[in-house]
């Protein structure tokens, strides 16, 4: 099948744009910041387990870092690499496949595309708070969550969005499952196997898989309750989990699994196709 008239041209320019070591090596960086942000988290999780406070999200993550001796420095180059990473999925989701490969006529289903742009978005935000700790500006998301859910929950429509976001993101998290249950996600690096790479892969996968899915899963129970305080992301989800039987069992396994995902971040960084 021969390529859409201008397709070849619009896949060499956006190529063009990132064949660059340097622009690969800031995407490969976003991985990395990633990483360090799940492995906080997880400490997050581990000390809630243990008796003592924190916001078990993103921004609690990114609070700890900016509280340490050097913290600014590391949440800005997390921010350029965030940001690289988030135009790499772009380009993705623009050519329908990796930068750097070959044009063909067959483009990636529009679900891949459409994963693409999803996961650029998630960097993007995640650059945007990080930069915001940098300034001194952040504040807690789960506040922030909290807030607008009320808001949400003031209207018909406004509920049934809550709902569909948290259907959405029990299905976010399904697919992690899927992914780490199913080794799935050794097609998105250069190697084929090890057993630390392995476990990192499967217990990090489904770890997170767990926890969002828990967290979509108190939208909607929120929602239908009309109680906001529920509704405010993955610190909800971990602090819910820890008031049930076994909690602080559950919980240092939820911390293990997170740290994983941490790791397997860092394995990417190294050795994820670009």
């Amino acid at each position: 099948m021969s390529a859409r008239p201008g397709y070849g041209n619009m896949h060499g320019a956006v190529n063009r744009a990132t064949d660059s070591n340097a622009f690969e090596y800031a995407a490969r960086a976003g991985f990395a910041a990633s990483g360090v942000l799940h492995l906080l988290v997880g400490y997050i999780i581990l000390q809630i387990a243990l008796g003592s406070g924190g916001n078990a999200d993103q921004s609690g993550a990114l609070a700890t870092l900016a509280g340490q001796t050097g913290g600014k420095v590391v949440l800005w180059v997390a921010t350029i690499g965030l940001i690289a990473l988030g135009l790499w999925r772009l380009a993705e989701a623009f050519i329908g496949s990796k930068p750097g490969e070959r044009a063909t006529g067959e483009d990636s289903p529009a679900w891949k595309r459409a994963k693409s742009v999803g996961l650029a978005i998630a960097n993007f935000a995640i650059a945007f708070s990080a930069m915001q700790f940098a300034t001194g500006s952040g504040q807690s998301s789960g506040q922030q969550n909290s807030g607008i859910s009320a808001q949400l929950m003031q209207s018909g429509w406004g509920k049934l969005l809550l709902v569909l976001v948290g259907l959405g993101v029990i299905a976010v998290g399904g697919y992690h499952v899927y992914k780490g249950a199913t080794k799935k996600f050794f097609k998105d690096l250069r190697v084929s196997g090890g057993t630390g790479i392995t476990a990192v892969g499967v217990a990090g996968y489904v770890a997170k898989g767990l926890v969002l899915a828990g967290a979509g899963i108190l939208v909607i129970v929120a929602t239908l309750q009309a109680d906001p305080a529920k509704a405010s992301g993955l610190d909800a989800a971990v602090k819910t989990l820890g008031q049930a039987p076994f909690g602080k069992f559950l919980l240092i396994v939820a911390a293990v699994g997170i740290a994983a995902f941490g790791a397997y971040s860092f394995v990417r960084s190294r050795y994820g196709r670009m």
